[in-house]
C-alpha cells in the first residue's frame, strides 16, 4: 500500500475531530501491522480516540499499542471479533465511531471521506471494496452474492454487505449491540439493522491492500458460516420474504400433487395433505418471525 499520500491532520479534519470521533480497531495477533498502522493514525489524528480492542493476543499487540499511545481494551481471551467490536464501541467516548481492521488492509487516508459522508447527514457510511480488493476469486463470487441477495432483501444498492471499514453514528450504533454476534459476521447484521430500522446507509469506494499476516478466517468452518449469512440477512429484515416464498412453493407443490394423484388414482394421499400444512406451517413461522423482529428493531428511546 502507498503511504506517501499521509499528511498531517488539516483544520477540516480539526473540524471533524470536535465531533468527538472514536476510532476502534479489533485485534488479534496483529502487532507487526500495527507498528505501520497506530503511527500513521497519530499522525493524521492526534488528538483523536484511538482504541485497539486485543482479543486475546500472544503476540506484543499491547506493547506497540501502548508505545504509540493509545487506548487498550482487553480480553482475556479471544472472543470473536464482533466481541471486540461491542467492547470498542463501550470504552468508546466519541459520538461517531470509525471501525476499521487492524491488519494493514483499510488505508486510514480514507477516514476523512468516511466522515465527511457522515457530516452529509448520513448515520452509517460503509468502504465499499472495488472488484481487485477481493482477497480471492471466490471469497469475490460470494460478496457479490450477499450483495445483490441483500439489496433485494432490503430495495436497496447493498455495495459491500461485509466489509469492516465504516463509520456509524454513536447512538444509533449501540441501540443494535444486543443484536451483534461475537464473530465475524457484526457487519452483516448492524448493515441490516440499520436498514430495518430506517436509518441512512452510504458507501463510498475503496481500494482494501493485502493484509499483514495471516488470516484468522478458516475456509471449511467459515465457510458454512459465510453461506448462512444469506439466510441471516433475510430474517434480520423481514422474515416473511424468506418463509413466504418457501411456504408457497410447498403449497403449490401440494396442490399440485393433488391434482396429480386425484386425476390418475383418484384420491388425495397423504403426501398432498403433508405438502399443504407444511405450506401452512411455514407461513405461520414466518409470521411469528416476523412479529419477533418488529419488537426486536423497536426504537428504544420511544419515538
Amino acid at each position: 500500500m502507498n503511504y506517501q499520500n499521509d499528511q498531517p491532520t488539516t483544520r477540516h479534519e480539526y473540524q471533524i475531530m470536535e465531533n468527538r470521533v472514536s476510532i476502534i480497531l479489533p485485534a488479534k495477533d496483529e502487532s507487526e501491522a500495527l507498528k505501520i498502522l497506530l503511527p500513521r493514525l497519530r499522525k493524521l489524528y492526534p488528538e483523536g480516540q484511538i482504541i485497539v480492542v486485543n482479543d486475546g493476543s500472544s503476540d506484543d499487540t499491547v506493547v506497540v499499542c501502548r508505545a504509540n499511545g493509545v487506548e487498550v481494551v482487553s480480553h482475556s481471551y479471544s472472543m470473536g471479533n464482533g466481541a471486540a467490536i461491542k467492547s470498542g464501541a463501550r470504552a468508546a467516548s466519541g459520538d461517531i465511531f470509525v471501525f476499521m481492521d487492524a491488519d494493514g488492509q483499510h488505508d486510514p487516508n480514507n477516514i476523512r471521506h468516511l466522515l465527511e459522508k457522515i457530516h452529509e447527514g448520513f448515520d452509517m457510511v460503509v468502504g465499499a471494496r472495488d472488484a481487485a480488493s477481493q482477497a480471492s476469486l471466490g471469497r469475490g463470487l460470494a460478496n457479490f452474492i450477499y450483495n445483490k441477495f441483500a439489496g433485494f432483501i432490503v430495495n436497496h444498492r447493498v455495495a459491500d454487505l461485509t466489509s469492516g471499514y465504516r463509520a456509524v453514528r454513536a447512538n444509533k450504533f449501540r441501540e443494535f449491540l444486543h443484536l451483534y454476534p461475537n464473530g465475524f459476521s457484526y457487519p452483516t447484521t448492524s448493515t441490516m439493522a440499520f436498514f430495518r430500522s430506517g436509518y441512512s446507509v452510504a458507501y463510498i469506494s475503496i481500494k482494501a491492500g493485502k493484509r499483514t499476516g495471516n488470516s484468522h478466517i478458516r475456509i471449511v468452518k467459515d465457510g458454512i458460516r459465510f453461506l448462512l449469512i444469506l439466510f441471516k440477512v433475510g430474517t434480520l429484515y423481514s422474515p416473511l420474504k424468506i418463509f413466504f416464498p418457501l411456504s408457497a412453493m410447498s403449497f403449490a407443490m401440494g396442490i399440485s400433487h393433488y391434482l396429480y394423484t386425484y386425476m390418475t388414482i383418484g384420491r388425495f394421499t397423504n403426501m398432498s395433505a403433508l405438502l399443504l400444512m407444511t405450506s401452512v406451517l411455514i407461513f405461520l413461522i414466518g409470521l411469528v418471525s416476523e412479529q419477533i423482529t418488529m419488537l426486536l428493531y423497536q426504537r428504544t428511546d420511544g419515538k
